[in-house]
C-alpha cells in the first residue's frame, strides 16, 4: 500500500477550507491536505454538498469528522464516501471548550471503547481509509501507558493510521495557550511506532522546518527507536505558506517544483473564477496574505491584497519592480565599471 501521508497539512478550524486548500495545493502538489473538522451531525442533517464538495485538483485530501455517536458517524461516512475523499479522519485531539462540552474531540481519549465503536462504525460506512488524530494525553493522563493503551484499543477496532499531536491536552487552558503548554514530547511518537510496528504514525507538533521534519522521520540510533512514518504541519504553514515549497522540494525532488510566480499566476486565475461565481473574495484571499512573509515586500503584498487588487497585478508592482530595479542597478554598475576600466586603459 502506497503511503501518501508522508507530509501533511493539519486540519485547522476556520483555515483549511477549500480556498485555502487550493492555495496549498499550488505550493505543494504532492502534500496531503485535510478539510476543517466537520461535525458528523452537520453532514447528516445539513447541506452535505455545500459542506463536502471540493475540486478534484485538491487530491490527495482527507476529511476530518467530529462526533461521538457511532450511528451518526456511520451515516456521515456513507455520505462523505460519495465525494471521493482519500481518507476519513476522526478528531480526538481538539481541546476547545465547546468541543469538550460536546464530549468529542480530545474528550474521547478518556473513553477508548467509545472511540473503538466509532471507528468500527466509520469503517462499516465506507471503503475509504479511516484514521484518527489524537493527543499523547489529557490533563493528568500524561503517562505513556495512557496513550499506548488508547492506541491499542483503537488499533484493535481496525484503525492503523494515527496522527499524533505530541502535546498533552489541558482542559483548563485555552486552545491558544495549549499550543505552547505543556511542551512537545516526540519521544512518545517513537515509542508508539516501536510498540505498534504494524501501524503508521504521523508526527504533529511544532514542526516548522524541513530539518525538524527530517529529524523525526529518521531512526534515533541513540535511543534505539524508530522514526515516524510521516509529518503533519499546522500553524507553521499558515504563518509561512512558502514552507510548503521547501517541503515539496525536499520530499518530492523528482516532481515539478513551482516558483512563487507560478503560484501567483494560479491564484490570479482562481481569484477571477471565484469572483465570477459571486464568492466574497475577502474569504478567498485570507490564507494568501502570508505568502511572502519573511520577504521584502510582504507588508505591501498583504495591504494591496486586502484593498482588492488582483494577485498578479500586485506581484508585478512589488516584486517585478524590485527585479527591474536590481537589474538596473547591476547594469548601471557595469557601465560605470566599464568606463573606469576604459579610462585606466587609455591612461
Amino acid at each position: 500500500m502506497r503511503f501518501s501521508q508522508r507530509v501533511c497539512v493539519a486540519p485547522m478550524m476556520d483555515i483549511t477550507d477549500r480556498h485555502c486548500r487550493f492555495f496549498y495545493r499550488l505550493l505543494g502538489p504532492d502534500i496531503f491536505l485535510f478539510t476543517e473538522m466537520l461535525h458528523s451531525s452537520a453532514i447528516v442533517n445539513g447541506d452535505s454538498s455545500k459542506l463536502l464538495d471540493f475540486d478534484k485538483s485538491e487530491h490527495p485530501v482527507g476529511l476530518q469528522l467530529g462526533g461521538n455517536e457511532p450511528k451518526v458517524l456511520n451515516q456521515a461516512t456513507k455520505i462523505a464516501s460519495k465525494f471521493a475523499y482519500d481518507e476519513i479522519n476522526l478528531n480526538c485531539g481538539c481541546p476547545s471548550s465547546r468541543v469538550l462540552a460536546g464530549n468529542f474531540g480530545v474528550a474521547l481519549m478518556r473513553t477508548p471503547a467509545v472511540v473503538a465503536d466509532c471507528i468500527k462504525a466509520m469503517k462499516d460506512g465506507s471503503d475509504v481509509r479511516v484514521s484518527i488524530k489524537h493527543r499523547i494525553g489529557i490533563d493528568d493522563n500524561k503517562d505513556y501507558e495512557f496513550v499506548r493503551d488508547f492506541v491499542g484499543k483503537v488499533r484493535d477496532a481496525g484503525c492503523n493510521l494515527f496522527y499524533v499531536h505530541s502535546r498533552c491536552a489541558m482542559s483548563n487552558l485555552s486552545p491558544k495557550k495549549n499550543r505552547k503548554i505543556p511542551s512537545i514530547d516526540m519521544l512518545k511518537v517513537r515509542l508508539l511506532k516501536r510498540d505498534f510496528p504494524d501501524c503508521q504514525f504521523v508526527a504533529n507538533g511544532e514542526l516548522d522546518s524541513v530539518a525538524k521534519c527530517i529529524s523525526i522521520l529518521e531512526r534515533s540510533e541513540h535511543l534505539d527507536l524508530p522514526g515516524a512514518d510521516g509529518v503533519m504541519l499546522g500553524r507553521a504553514v499558515w504563518k509561512f505558506p512558502a514552507l510548503l515549497l521547501e517541503l515539496q522540494k525536499a520530499f518530492y525532488p523528482e516532481k515539478n517544483i513551482h516558483s512563487l510566480r507560478d503560484v501567483v499566476e494560479g491564484l490570479d486565475y482562481y481569484y477571477d473564477l471565484q469572483k465570477n461565481l459571486g464568492i466574497d473574495t475577502r474569504r478567498v484571499i485570507r490564507g494568501w496574505a502570508n505568502l511572502f512573509n519573511r520577504q521584502k515586500g510582504a507588508k505591501r503584498w498583504r495591504i494591496m491584497l486586502g484593498e482588492g487588487l488582483k494577485p498578479m497585478e500586485i506581484y508585478q508592482m512589488i516584486f517585478h519592480d524590485n527585479y527591474l530595479k536590481i537589474n538596473f542597478i547591476l547594469a548601471f554598475d557595469t557601465i560605470i565599471n566599464n568606463k573606469q576600466q576604459l579610462k585606466i586603459n587609455i591612461n
